[in-house]
């Protein structure tokens, strides 16, 4: 289908779109507001029973819509919600979040994505480019390969900026902090980080995983200590440990801490990190056996896909006083939080931050204590 479409656009949905129908046709479409009515280009009909769509043309506004900060908005793949007033970004992740735990676990969350000082742009301390055949910076398109080049002055919610151009053609770009890596070789740079966070520092390699924005890794450490309480003498896992923030904050206050990262590297930096901690590396569902069998405290950060039934059954065997999970993915957080509450643990506390200002994504922190 070539021809754009009118549509009147309905609620968001989990995924940085918006649901709505067309000839009886579910259509999620990207770039639009419920209450919009849009001319929309179809870009994925496909042979499923919905299409996906991208809002070309406003026929009638929401409130809620501002002008875009960056003119590639809309064809990155990168900002879903640069279009939304920031304070309406908050409550639309507030009002997916909501309905992932109720559809998916029987929740019902009445709080809110709290704001994170800093503002919504400038703030991702890590970036992941492309380059085109000119060499040019570029971003990939939504669901696609196909390459949308930077504007002069760079990506608008990138933390630092870098030349556009003058790049090796057809090559992966990253930049975190000081350092640039080109298809995974430093170019410029330290192979090794520090960042700040909890009030000390942590060594975090170039290419490996630490929070985007400058305040979560305080937030999120903040979060789990509140969550977990821990006392002096405790013993507390750390699931997906990563460089051992969690462990670290926890070690400090004189818990007990196992950490597991699938990561050898990692894990090094993890030990470097938590002297006191004990590491090991290797798949968490594989490697829990090795752990202690009871566990005052634990903390799950697990990747976007969520960390599954058969690690909740392992966790909840140890029967710990307290969890935190902490999430990235409403839905696969909903899911893991289903299972808690099967065997036998209650939510008692949920705080979501807004750690990816221009986006649909957010960072929640969940407590759970056993029900008897």
């Amino acid at each position: 289908m070539t021809a754009p479409i009118e549509l009147t656009v309905g609620p968001i949905a989990h995924g940085g779109h918006w649901v709505a129908r067309h000839d009886g046709r579910v259509v999620f479409v990207r770039h639009a507001l419920a209450g919009e009515r849009v001319l929309a280009r179809v870009t994925d009909a496909g042979k499923s029973r919905f299409w996906r769509a991208d809002a070309i043309e406003v026929l009638e506004p929401s409130p809620d819509r501002v002008e875009p900060a960056c003119p590639i908005a809309g064809r990155c793949g990168g900002c879903d919600f640069q279009h939304v007033d920031p304070a309406a970004q908050r409550a639309l992740k507030t009002a997916v979040l909501a309905e992932q735990l109720q559809r998916l676990a029987g929740i019902t969350w009445t709080g809110a994505v709290r704001e994170v000082p800093g503002g919504p742009l400038g703030w991702r301390t890590r970036m992941r480019y492309r380059t085109d055949e000119q060499g040019r910076l570029a971003m990939r398109a939504h669901r696609s390969h196909d390459l949308v080049p930077l504007p002069e002055q760079g990506c608008a919610i990138a933390a630092r900026t870098i030349p556009t151009q003058g790049w090796p053609a057809g090559a992966e770009v990253d930049v975190v902090g000081r350092a640039v890596l080109v298809d995974g070789h430093l170019r410029k740079g330290p192979e090794t980080l520090t960042e700040e966070a909890a009030g000390r520092p942590w060594q975090v390699a170039a290419d490996g995983f630490w929070q985007v924005h400058p305040r979560a890794a305080d937030v999120l450490a903040e979060a789990v200590v509140d969550a977990l309480d821990p006392e002096a003498g405790e013993r507390a896992l750390d699931l997906y440990c990563g460089v051992g923030l969690f462990a670290g904050v926890l070690a400090e206050r004189g818990v007990e801490v196992q950490g597991v990262e699938s990561n050898p590297a990692t894990v090094a930096l993890a030990a470097h990190n938590v002297p006191a901690g004990e590491f090991l590396a290797g798949r968490v569902e594989r490697t829990m056996s090795r752990l202690w069998r009871r566990a005052d405290l634990v903390v799950l950060d697990p990747p976007r896909a969520g960390a599954g039934r058969a690690v909740v059954e392992q966790v909840v065997r140890r029967r710990p006083r307290a969890v935190a999970y902490v999430a990235c993915d409403p839905a696969a957080l909903a899911r893991d939080l289903g299972h808690f509450l099967e065997l036998g643990y209650d939510l008692t506390g949920l705080r979501a931050f807004d750690l990816f200002p221009m986006t649909h994504h957010i960072e929640a922190v969940a407590q759970l204590v056993p029900r008897d």
